[in-house]
């Protein structure tokens, strides 16, 4: 929550907002956030809890319809509005001062990332171009595959060869076109560790 609802100073304003008119949690939020240019928004722990104390106290009441509650201001809500009323005008400098330091933090946040990203899309670039630079990395040559009579399992044999070599070329292909993170790296490298074990052990 933010500093200037502090003290019990939000209840005060949420007594202020639904003297304007009954309205559901929700549009309190909403109208909070526009007050605040959308850098502050109270969540629905926060204000449907003291929407039940103020309840409690008497200050507000609620009607419900459609599963929605709808708050309105009880004339025992509007005299303690009275009676604070020097308060509510402070309240509502203090809104404007945070405003106006949220916005001026807000810009400095945007030009800071601003930079931050071009400062990425150098770096990127840079990552870019020194891969191209690079050689390309080329699948190594099978070794070759003793001789076999001619039959069924030698037409397996090859299928398996071909198999086993478009399997490297597509992973080589795969490697040319993007960088990777780290963890998809290593995921990749167990898997193919695990593919190589199944292998071994059906092979055998």
């Amino acid at each position: 929550m933010t500093a200037v609802f502090s003290h019990g100073r939000l209840r005060l304003y949420l007594l202020k907002l639904l003297d304007d008119g009954p309205k559901h949690g929700y549009e309190l939020i909403r109208l909070l956030e526009d007050r605040f240019l959308g850098l502050y928004a109270p969540s629905a722990g926060t204000i449907y809890p003291r929407l039940q104390r103020l309840e409690a106290e008497g200050l507000v009441s609620h009607t419900a319809a459609g599963g929605r509650k709808t708050y309105d201001i009880t004339d025992a809500g509007r005299a303690e509005l009275r009676q604070r009323a020097s308060e509510l005008t402070a309240l509502e400098a203090d809104i404007a001062a945070s405003v106006a330091d949220l916005s001026s933090l807000a810009g400095e946040i945007r030009s800071e990332v601003r930079g931050s990203v071009r400062d990425l899309k150098r770096e990127l670039s840079e990552a870019t171009r020194q891969t191209r630079r690079a050689p390309r990395w080329e699948a190594p040559a099978p070794p070759p595959r003793p001789t076999s009579t001619p039959g069924p399992q030698a037409e397996l044999l090859d299928e398996l060869d071909q198999r086993l070599a478009a399997f490297t070329v597509e992973v080589g292909r795969l490697m040319r076109v993007r960088q990777f993170s780290d963890t998809q790296l290593r995921t990749a490298i167990r898997l193919l560790d695990g593919a190589l074990d199944g292998l071994r052990r059906l092979l055998r």
